[in-house]
């Protein structure tokens, strides 16, 4: 399928042609025998085991993949996002909406070879970008994959769908590589991120990486109605303002950048262990989103996705 405009080839083109990707991938993939690509720095061999914390060893595992037009409007726009769902995560989210695949690790196990031809699928499908979702335990395999499928013609944007909790220094792996990185920012209390996230670093390593998401690709740009480069952050409000999402309002707005797109997200529920959680076991107020929204604006951050405030609950 063509896709509705042609647009300039995504920043890892020229990265491939001058052999630096496959440098970034090689530097990446010895980094697995001692690990500590991600904030958990468990320092395993993931080159021979998958005993390390995020329990996958050289080959990354995919649970779905396939054009996705639930993504925010800039990813979706006429002909999906196409999105590749990888298994396991750093964080331990107790209301993790993709438990199976986050926690208990349903997937199969793909090889860099399958995982570029993946991503040369879904372009051959139309799809606007190839979105990787929870990337950061594989940002190896990603770019020894990606190295292949630019060497056989890939050319739309890369989206890194992430958690937030993500090293700076691995980030740097990916400049000029990811075109749009799309990161959660759950919460800037380090109390909330212990319980809810078991990660109470959470808040410190968010910020820097924020900021060199933002330092990489800057705010987003959107040509056509389809996102070709930049950040777009989401935040999830939350049952009783348990993540604080004034405090997160605040941080984007005056330390980052106003012009952030964002998505404040009204879809909360209950999954996962959320239930064990009393201050979370319950679905969001319609008042509750009022208010996050009315931070939203208070803080002069304008650019939000066209699918908030659609779903309330009242209490």
């Amino acid at each position: 399928m063509q896709r509705d405009s042609v647009t300039p080839p995504a920043s890892y083109v020229a990265r491939h042609r001058t052999g630096e990707l496959a440098a970034r991938a090689a530097l990446a993939r010895q980094a697995l025998a001692d690990c500590a690509l991600c904030p958990r720095d468990c320092h395993a061999n993931r080159l021979e085991t998958a005993d390390g914390h995020c329990g996958i060893g050289r080959r990354a595992r995919v649970s779905s993949y396939g054009p996705h037009f639930g993504e925010e409007s800039p990813l979706v726009g006429r002909h999906g996002s196409g999105t590749i769902f990888l298994t396991s995560c750093s964080l331990h989210c107790v209301f993790c909406q993709n438990w199976d695949v986050s926690h208990e690790r349903a997937g199969a196990e793909m090889s860099d070879e399958g995982l570029a031809a993946m991503m040369l699928e879904l372009e051959a499908r139309g799809c606007h970008n190839i979105n990787l979702v929870t990337p950061t335990h594989v940002v190896a395999q990603v770019l020894s994959a990606l190295d292949l499928a630019a060497g056989r013609g890939l050319t739309v944007p890369i989206v890194y769908n992430t958690g937030g909790y993500d090293r700076v220094e691995t980030l740097r792996l990916l400049d000029e590589v990811v075109d749009v990185y799309m990161p959660d920012v759950k919460t800037l209390d380090p109390a909330a991120a212990a319980r809810y996230l078991g990660a109470p670093d959470y808040p410190a390593v968010v910020r820097a990486a924020i900021r060199e998401m933002h330092r990489q690709v800057g705010d987003l740009v959107v040509e056509d109605g389809v996102a070709v480069r930049g950040l777009l952050v989401r935040h999830l409000v939350m049952p009783g303002d348990a993540m604080a999402t004034g405090d997160v309002m605040r941080f984007l707005a005056r330390e980052v950048s106003r012009d952030t797109y964002l998505n404040l997200m009204d879809q909360y529920r209950p999954c996962g262990d959320a239930c064990r959680y009393p201050a979370i076991a319950r679905p969001l107020a319609a008042r509750e989103f009022a208010v996050a929204l009315d931070a939203c604006r208070a803080e002069g951050l304008a650019r939000l996705d066209g699918h908030v405030g659609r779903r309330f609950f009242a209490l």
